[in-house]
């Protein structure tokens, strides 16, 4: 039997007592995981060490050694997110609903766990502490597979956390990563039907492509990012540098980071030299249509498949804009419906962006960096649905969830 059926099997068998844990229990379990990261945190940052040192050996850029990297600050936070979810609501067993019907049937809409979770990712290993304590405290069990970059992290991580739950009420067989770093083990998870309930895969275009064309199991949709801010004529120039520049500079390694910057005409005309300089100051590459080009020349052109790209880097796209239309058409042309920003002090306008921009989260005056659920006041998240079933954009505790109706009655038989 191969590794990933006989792990996706051993995380079905744990899953079945799920639906009767208390919410202590659950809780008591994410408090022990989140004490042995800090307690464990020298070996976990030993080991993402060696993932680090292979990456450099093979020439992963500065912006992926930054997803990649772990160190005491980071595994704090990680620690901190488990804590976050532990306050956090409990959503299973939830009435959502009651519905009394004229023959005394009682029907309940009730949340329940899915199931078994695989969930397939590349370079953040936080995403493993994340995906494990958001399943766990839904009831559900986890199949994880990170990318090979991530290995020996994961490795050490999940061994650290499943060393945890053995002084709990909860199997550690819940947790379970895939190991085998090939190809081959990501297109098996994929047609897991009867053992993994829902594939989640967090990733670049590639991977999630991959994912949604090939996979039989069901899939929940996380996106690229190519987000995108609109600076209208009628925004404060201080506001909107500094969101601008938050925006692509603060961490341009996630996928809620910028990637092309619209600016209204007499807006750039103005104020995008400075901005840009800006840019120049934090290394930023910029790439710009000729309107950007007659006020800043020393940028770089721009092509349409730039604007297609999601850079996760230091790099950024540009472009000059003649009105609100022109930046909402390119928008729908080439955003991936994560989020986009619009500053403005023009209510009027934000309004209409707010309406007509199709994304899952668009911001009238603030950064897009807040697209993510533990800025949303959700704990932790795994991931941020593109999509428009089941969920959609930073997914908490409920997007992890299905429902069920117990019915009560007193006798009654179908005439």
């Amino acid at each position: 039997m191969s590794e990933v059926k006989q792990k996706a099997e051993l995380a079905k068998k744990a899953s079945m007592p799920f639906m009767s844990l208390t919410t202590k229990q659950k809780n008591d379990a994410l408090n022990a995981m989140a004490d042995a990261l800090v307690e464990h945190q020298d070996l976990i940052i030993s080991a993402n060490e060696e993932d680090l040192q292979m990456g450099r050996d093979h020439g992963l850029s500065k912006s992926l050694q930054d997803r990649l990297a772990i160190n005491a600050e980071r595994i704090k936070d990680m620690s901190e997110g488990l804590r976050q979810i532990v306050n956090l609501k409990d959503p299973i067993g939830e009435q959502l609903e009651e519905i009394k019907r004229p023959n005394g049937l009682v029907i309940s809409k009730i949340r329940v766990p899915i199931g078994v979770i695989g969930m397939i990712y590349e370079a953040r290993p936080n995403v493993t502490v994340d995906a494990a304590g958001l399943s766990l405290k839904t009831g559900n069990a986890v199949v994880l597979r990170g990318g090979s970059s991530a290995l020996k992290s994961n490795q050490k991580i999940v061994e650290v956390l499943r060393q945890a739950l053995r002084t709990t009420d909860i199997s550690e067989e819940a947790i379970q990563l895939i190991h085998d770093p090939d190809r081959a083990s990501v297109n098996e998870m994929l047609k897991l039907n009867g053992l993994l309930d829902v594939v989640i895969p967090r990733g670049g275009a590639s991977l999630i492509q991959n994912v949604v064309q090939n996979a039989t199991v069901p899939v929940i949709e996380t996106g690229a990012g190519i987000c995108h801010t609109y600076i209208d004529e009628f925004a404060d120039p201080q506001m909107a540098i500094n969101i601008a520049f938050n925006a692509k500079v603060q961490r341009p390694s996630v996928c809620n980071a910028m990637e092309t910057l619209l600016v209204h005409q007499n807006f750039a005309k103005e104020h995008f030299s400075a901005l840009a300089e800006k840019y120049r100051e934090a290394d930023v590459q910029i790439k710009g249509n000729e309107e950007a080009k007659r006020i800043v020349s020393w940028i770089e052109d721009v092509s349409n498949d730039d604007y297609a790209t999601e850079y996760n880097d230091y790099i950024l796209n540009v472009k000059v804009v003649r009105n609100i239309d022109e930046a909402i058409e390119h928008i729908h042309t080439y955003g991936t419906k994560h989020s986009e920003c619009i500053v403005t002090k023009n209510q009027d306008l934000a309004t209409r962006f707010l309406q007509e921009v199709d994304a899952t989260s668009v911001y009238h005056n603030a950064s897009t960096r807040f697209t993510d659920g533990f800025e949303f006041g959700f704990g932790a998240e795994i991931g941020i649905s593109t999509q428009k079933l089941h969920a959609r954009g930073p997914m908490g505790l409920p997007a992890l969830t299905s429902t069920k109706y117990n019915i009560y009655g007193t006798g009654q038989i179908k005439e």
